[in-house]
């Protein structure tokens, strides 16, 4: 066995130590937490993938890599505090320890996307685990087609990674739209849910391959639209992140039939799994 498949082998098992470097507050509920594991090498991630992240004595959550494998200063985690270990993380500061596994899961086909329209559906905290495949894109932008950026929130105190939303919409070779269900005073953009940004929205259905991340009610009203504007099915991958536990599909937490979510997916063709009732 080499000595990479080794390392890997021990980090699916047992948690590398990582050293929080930054921690950036995003919202009420998330934080982003930029960390670099202790020999200072690179995770190793694609986007679209996950690890597990340990909080000793207190347990170990799937949390999603947010950054690029493109960025080398480490990697970054968006997460809310929802439970007990992301509690215990959004406690913690720079300089502390946390035990990392992974990555985990198979991400968005990088290579299959390469010269393709990509059309990126963003809901909530769904722009989280996107934002690494977006992240690559716009780094490695002559490599792609068309780019076009959908994200809606619920609210404009909810919207995410709002300082790299403006940028990227700053960009002439990026279309981005940002729409939040309910606005307030401060907010002077588009407001409904996000099916509303379809409306005239100009997409070749033979070159556009769309990248869908959000909450479970959102894919249902997203996938009409797709299918309205044609795209194949086959052209249409989404992440089903949820009951994920071990990362390693032993304990079957987050079982859909015979696939096993953290280890076939999280990101499936939607071709893969329209038949499977649980799945969407």
């Amino acid at each position: 066995m080499s000595a990479l498949a080794e390392k890997t082998q021990a980090m699916n098992y047992l948690p590398t130590m990582a050293t929080i470097q930054n921690v950036q507050p995003m919202t009420a509920q998330e934080k982003v937490f930029r960390c670099e594991l202790e020999d200072f090498e690179l995770l190793g991630h694609g986007p679209g993938q996950f690890v597990e992240v340990s909080i000793f004595g207190i347990g170990e959550a799937p949390i999603s890599i947010s950054s690029s494998p493109t960025k080398k200063d480490g990697f970054e985690l968006c997460v809310r505090n929802a439970g007990s270990v992301t509690g215990a993380l959004h406690k913690l500061e720079a300089g502390a320890t946390i035990g990392v596994r992974g990555p985990f899961g198979k991400g968005f086909p990088v290579d299959e996307l390469k010269g393709k329209d990509i059309l990126f559906i963003a809901g909530g905290l769904g722009l989280a685990p996107l934002r690494s495949m977006i992240g690559y894109v716009m780094d490695e932008r002559d490599q792609f087609g068309k780019v076009t950026l959908l994200s809606g929130s619920k609210s404009p105190s909810e919207i995410l990674f709002k300082d790299e939303l403006q940028s990227w919409e700053a960009r002439d070779d990026v279309d981005v739209q940002v729409t939040v269900d309910k606005a307030d005073d401060t907010w002077k953009g588009q407001v409904g849910v996000i099916t509303t940004l379809f409306k005239g929205l100009d997409i070749d259905p033979n070159t556009t391959y769309a990248l869908v991340v959000g909450p479970p009610i959102m894919y249902k009203f997203v996938l009409m639209e797709l299918d309205g504007k044609e795209i194949p099915h086959e052209q249409v991958f989404m992440s089903l992140e949820r009951r994920m536990k071990c990362g390693l599909g032993f304990c079957g937490h987050c079982q859909i039939n015979d696939l096993y979510v953290c280890q076939d997916g999280p990101v499936f063709r939607y071709s893969e799994v329209a038949s499977k009732r649980e799945a969407i």
